[in-house]
């Protein structure tokens, strides 16, 4: 690793010297590999779903919960874990934090149903609230602004990346170990990682100032319960009834749950502009620069989390992929993201962010677009050989050609685009403010991805359907060649074609989001690069 340790003092907004710690390039090493057991896990799970399923009984349409849930409590609570640091000190809370990430680990990993498991992955999300906005925290405070934090941030980021592929990669290996309990492996593995992290904290992370104030609680609950609320009614149009078909945006549940969602939300809005020591203080929008980037960085995760839950399906249903292979066509990931972000690091101090992460956002929603134009074998004569033990619907698509190029350039579009958005979110927050700073970055980046993930799921549901019915009337003009077929296999190979068919057009709708926030860095994103190479805010910014 590039040594850290000989910078000089940085001068922070609030005119302490910021010295960096003699072991930094070790804390730095413990602080990524946190950020990586926690982001790992939105995405450990997403090939083992269809075994976690079989052997704990958990209908189809609730498995995506499972995904959700981690990012709805990890989102729902991230405020609160970064006002918790900024209070009590960061290396405390982070070391809290982990911890409870690793016990929940093993209480998921021990899931004997349903409720034992969505139990354990909502305290998982809470451990990772209290750790990761403190680990992000604690970047901003012990290197100096100038090329040590730009390396320390592409490093970061590049694991809060590279994380969710590898989470992919991992969990396709240990649920390939054994088909029935190897789900269980992908939950126990972080219970050596998170005690380990709290083990070494106190001896490798600086510990920060505490500061007075008080606890929001009645926000974080607002704000917390908002969100589920919100999700839940957006998630509960895609799922379908007893009958097969989805609930639809007419569902009284549905209704109920989104106009809660934005009654507590706006709610929240409103307590927090009256509460002295607010758990999201809104001045922190005041500034055009982290605005920008905190609503970047709640649209480019919903595109790419989407992207990696219906692919990591769609290779397995479609292609026939085993876990393991699955895991591994995400490799690719990995090399993008850290070439991306190593190449947004070096740039920052010659170029401004505006071109490196609009770029990125605009070659992100092209990888997307092209995962729409994935073209299986879905007609009906396909379906009806494959249910009779012949070729899978996806042999019409190759990896090398339709899947790797998108996989590396969006991974490498990713790594342009949460460098220069992450050191935009944080640049002149005051050091007593980095932990909310950073709580909100992330909670931006959790809650997007969680709403995206159930807005794409929607939509997937619905063309999903909709191609359900045209497969089965196509079917029946097939008449006698039905016969003796496995009705079974018969209904499974259907709902693939269809599937596959709802995936693409999740993956296009993606690629206008992902263009959607490619729009809003060109067009407000305004910061110089000269400015972004010093704590100092320029005279007139208040911070």
């Amino acid at each position: 690793m590039t040594e850290l340790t000989d910078a000089p003092g940085a001068v922070v907004d609030d005119g302490a010297a910021a010295k960096t710690p003699s072991h930094a390039s070790w804390a730095l090493v413990l602080i990524c590999v946190a950020q990586l057991m926690v982001v790992l896990d939105s995405t450990i799970a997403n090939i083992a779903l269809p075994y976690i399923g079989k052997d704990l009984d958990i209908d189809s349409t609730n498995l995506s919960w499972i995904v959700t849930g981690y990012a709805l409590a990890f989102g729902g609570l991230l405020l609160l874990g970064g006002r918790l640091g900024d209070l009590y000190g960061r290396r405390r809370i982070f070391m809290i934090g982990v911890t409870l990430f690793a016990v929940a680990s093993a209480i998921g990993g021990l899931a004997q149903n349903e409720a034992m498991l969505l139990s354990s992955r909502g305290l998982q999300g809470l451990g990772a609230a209290l750790a990761s906005p403190t680990a992000l925290a604690l970047i901003t405070t012990t290197f100096p602004a100038g090329p040590l934090r730009n390396r320390a941030f592409s490093v970061f980021a590049a694991m809060s990346g590279v994380g969710a592929a590898i989470g992919l990669i991992l969990g396709g290996w240990l649920t390939g170990i054994d088909p029935n309990w190897g789900w269980r492996l992908t939950f126990l593995i972080n219970v050596p990682i998170g005690l380990a992290a709290a083990y070494f904290a106190p001896r490798l992370l600086p510990d920060s100032e505490h500061h007075s104030g008080q606890l929001d609680v009645r926000g974080a609950l607002l704000g917390t319960f908002g969100l589920l609320s919100l999700v839940f009614g957006i998630t509960r149009t895609g799922n379908q009834d007893s009958s097969g078909q989805p609930y639809g945006w007419s569902d009284p549940l549905a209704i109920t749950g989104m106009v809660l969602g934005v009654v507590l939300l706006v709610s929240f809005i409103l307590l927090e502009r009256r509460t002295k020591h607010p758990i999201l203080p809104l001045s922190i929008f005041a500034s055009r620069t982290r605005a920008t980037a905190f609503v970047t960085m709640m649209i480019t995760p919903a595109a790419m989390f989407a992207m990696f839950f219906f692919l990591s399906l769609y290779v397995q249903n479609v292609m026939g992929y085993t876990p393991l292979q699955a895991g591994f066509a995400f490799l690719p990931f990995c090399f993008g993201m850290v070439f991306g972000a190593t190449l947004a690091s070096k740039l920052m101090s010659r170029v401004d962010p505006r071109f490196i992460a609009g770029t990125g956002t605009l070659l992100g929603g092209f990888s997307l677009y092209m995962f729409s134009r994935l073209d299986s074998a879905t007609g009906a004569s396909d379906v009806l050989n494959a249910a009779t033990g012949g070729a899978n619907l996806g042999h019409t698509v190759s990896y090398w050609t339709d899947l790797a190029p998108w996989i590396t350039l969006m991974s490498f579009a990713m790594g342009l685009t949460f460098v220069p958005m992450m050191m935009a979110a944080l640049h002149h927050v005051r050091e007593q403010d980095a932990g909310i700073g950073s709580g909100v970055l992330n909670t931006m980046q959790q809650v997007g991805g969680a709403l995206g993930l159930a807005v794409l799921s929607t939509v997937a549901a619905h063309y999903t359907t909709q191609h359900l019915a045209s497969i089965g009337s196509s079917l029946q003009t097939l008449g006698g060649q039905l016969a003796g077929v496995d009705q079974g296999a018969l209904q499974q190979q259907t709902y693939v074609a269809a599937f596959s068919f709802g995936a693409t057009q999740a993956f296009l709708v993606g690629a206008f989001m992902m263009w959607a926030a490619s729009a809003i860095v060109w067009i407000f994103l305004n910061v110089k690069h000269e400015e972004m190479a010093t704590d100092a805010a320029p005279e007139g910014v208040a911070v």
